[in-house]
């Protein structure tokens, strides 16, 4: 079994699991590394955070397969804990959904995301999405799943009919999405903690597991990981957490030291440079360079 078989593999095993699996959003090398050592059961690449980071540009269909495929690469390729990558609409029609599929899953994605909106797409916390009719999302799941090249590999499919149709829309696209074969389904942006209990009251026999977004100060009420398990949640994700803490971070460190000067005293917390450097891998570097350097050697001769 390969490597990246067996991060499926391990992902299905926790999705089926007692606990609810915890998915903290990644969006580039740092953020994966520091989630990556944490002991999670699985990473969420969010396209948000990617699109922001690596681009400086709103999440709204803009980013290319070629640009998205190459970060998941990086974060897929560089961490040992399942990565669930969102890969937008598939980025065009079938056979760009099948580009996608294999695409991401030879880069390292152990969950490939494909949602339901029309193109371009938009973040699934914003107004105005529309979605494709639901014929066509069956057809690009059942295209996913035959175009995956290890069973494990895991569909994940996400509807955005809440918002713009409303719940009972949703849950009918949920239901047509399992039983085209979704190993998970994800109901983007329920707007209340009632809807947020209906989804698994009214999906938790429909064969798939469920997925929900908890994006802080998003559509979604935030509630705690143990409650979200009882209502029969397998997957919680938290896709934007890490890039809007890193956001809120930087703009403070930044203003204090415009205010004052000097970095000391900081109002957020500060990486010890030691710990950044173990964390980018100089530990290595370091001991690579003192195996392979022969200038003391040829120095003494």
């Amino acid at each position: 079994m390969s490597k990246d078989q067996s991060k499926a593999g391990r992902l299905r095993a926790a999705l089926n699991g007692d606990e609810l699996v915890i998915a903290p959003g990644v969006y580039d090398m740092i953020s994966a590394r520091i989630a990556d050592a944490m002991g999670f059961s699985s990473l969420y690449m969010t396209g948000y955070g990617v699109v922001a980071s690596s681009l400086g540009i709103a999440d709204a269909g803009l980013a290319t397969y070629s640009e998205m495929v190459e970060r998941v690469a990086r974060l897929g390729g560089e961490t040992q804990t399942p990565l669930i990558a969102d890969a937008d609409t598939g980025y065009g029609g079938l056979l760009n959904v099948r580009r996608t599929v294999r695409g991401y899953e030879a880069a390292g994605a152990a969950g490939i995301q494909i949602e339901d909106q029309t193109m371009p797409k938009k973040c699934g916390h914003t107004l105005g999405r529309s979605v494709i009719p639901i014929e066509e999302m069956v057809l690009k799941i059942e295209v996913a799943l035959e175009a995956r090249q290890k069973d494990d590999t895991i569909i994940v499919a996400r509807t955005d009919a809440r918002t713009s149709l409303g719940l009972d829309e949703a849950l009918r696209r949920g239901v047509a999405y399992a039983k085209a074969g979704a190993d998970i389904i994800f109901i983007e942006a329920p707007e209340t903690l009632a809807e947020i209990a209906r989804i698994p009251a009214e999906l938790g026999g429909c064969g798939a597991h469920l997925l929900l977004n908890c994006v802080y100060d998003g559509r979604t009420p935030d509630i705690a990981a143990a409650e979200l398990k009882r209502m029969g949640y397998s997957i919680a994700i938290y896709a934007g957490m890490a890039h809007k803490a890193a956001a809120g971070a930087l703009q403070s460190a930044y203003g204090h030291l415009q205010r004052h000067g000097i970095q000391t005293d900081m109002p957020v917390p500060m990486f010890p440079t030691a710990e950044m450097h173990k964390l980018m891998g100089f530990p290595d570097v370091w001991e690579f360079e003192a195996r392979w350097d022969r200038s003391g050697r040829q120095a003494a001769e």
